[in-house]
């Protein structure tokens, strides 16, 4: 079965939403110049060749590349909307020299989604996030504004994107969200405890964003020379100095099941992620078409419950070395 098909049948529903997305979507933030340049012509073909293989799920923010990216995004999918469950994001605001702001204001969230549609060339977002919570605002008031849009016919779902359990249940409360996303992969499991949990209760879908580790779970980052210079992973602590020395280590397993399955560590990475539960949804990001290809692979690879217990002993919760993000932005984490 080649990826097309299988993307194309074996769809998951992101919780009580209706909203039906291929196994594994595709993240669109690094075709903004976040892990070192992308040229524009390439990035829009690679989404054309997305959309040909079945993924039907792309996710943008008003953040990447402070709207280069939702202006490529929209290119790239004009004639091709029909099936494409377009999210995108905002919350976040450029603060020149300093830490990006956020800004969770019901007249900002109006603003925001208008700005978005004017960008992506659409008439309606399927899926909008608020991108980071704003803890000066009750989320009662932001998602409010965002049930608005929903009424105005701008938006079709709410999300969230890194809230905690009880700004979940409070947004909920107000109007039904549909997916929440947050990071989760082998080496970021802190969901497991009480976000997921969460989410499976009140019904809402959970989008996994880097689930590859920012490539590290590929087992081709190896040393920071691999990188351009302007990639913001030399600035991530698990990619520096003792913490990569150390998580390198956490990769045998991982090769070691590739070799015996003949696919790549990424793709037994996102297995993993997509055995986890089918109300789960990764969306790796790439540049470069053969990841594509590899990464819709990943809903063929069957691991064995031989498999998830031997990557589980190797990535136990909380066993990466290092932070997520450099310390300013964990602060934003977890509201």
């Amino acid at each position: 079965m080649d990826a097309i098909t299988h993307t194309h049948t074996h769809r998951r529903r992101l919780g009580a939403s209706g909203l039906s997305v291929c196994p594994v979507g595709l993240g669109c933030m690094g075709l903004s110049g976040v892990y070192g340049e992308a040229e524009d012509a390439a990035s829009e073909e690679l989404i054309r060749a997305a959309i040909d293989r079945g993924v039907n799920h792309l996710d943008s923010s008003d953040m990447y590349g402070w709207g280069h990216n939702e202006t490529l995004v929209g290119r790239a999918i004009k004639g091709r909307r029909e099936g494409v469950v377009l999210a995108t994001k905002f919350g976040q605001i450029r603060r020149e020299g300093q830490p990006n702001g956020v800004n969770g204001r019901p007249e900002y969230v109006q603003q925001a989604c208008e700005a978005s549609l004017a960008r992506l060339g659409e008439q309606v977002i399927d899926l909008y996030y608020q991108h980071r919570v704003d803890p000066s605002v009750p989320i009662e008031e932001t998602v409010g504004a965002m049930a608005r849009l929903k009424e105005q016919g701008k938006i079709r779902h709410l999300g969230l994107s890194e809230a905690a359990p009880q700004t979940i249940r409070r947004a909920h409360a107000v109007h039904p969200i549909a997916a929440l996303q947050t990071e989760y992969s082998l080496w970021t499991r802190d969901v497991e405890h009480e976000i997921l949990p969460t989410c499976r209760e009140l019904g809402i879908g959970f989008v996994a964003y880097s689930p590859l580790g920012r490539g590290f779970l590929t087992a081709k980052i190896r040393t920071l020379d691999v990188l351009e210079k302007d990639d913001r992973r030399r600035a991530m602590p698990r990619y520096q100095g003792d913490n990569l020395t150390r998580n390198l280590r956490l990769l045998d397993t991982i090769e070691t099941i590739a070799h015996a399955k003949r696919c790549t560590p990424a793709a037994v990475a996102l297995a993993w992620v997509l055995a986890r539960g089918r109300d789960i949804v990764p969306i790796p990001g790439t540049k470069r078409r053969a990841y594509l290809d590899e990464n819709a692979v990943a809903a063929r690879v069957e691991l064995s419950p031989d498999d998830m217990a031997a990557l589980e002993r190797a990535f136990p919760p909380d066993v990466a070395a290092g932070e997520r993000y450099p310390a300013e932005q964990m602060k934003r984490l977890g509201l």
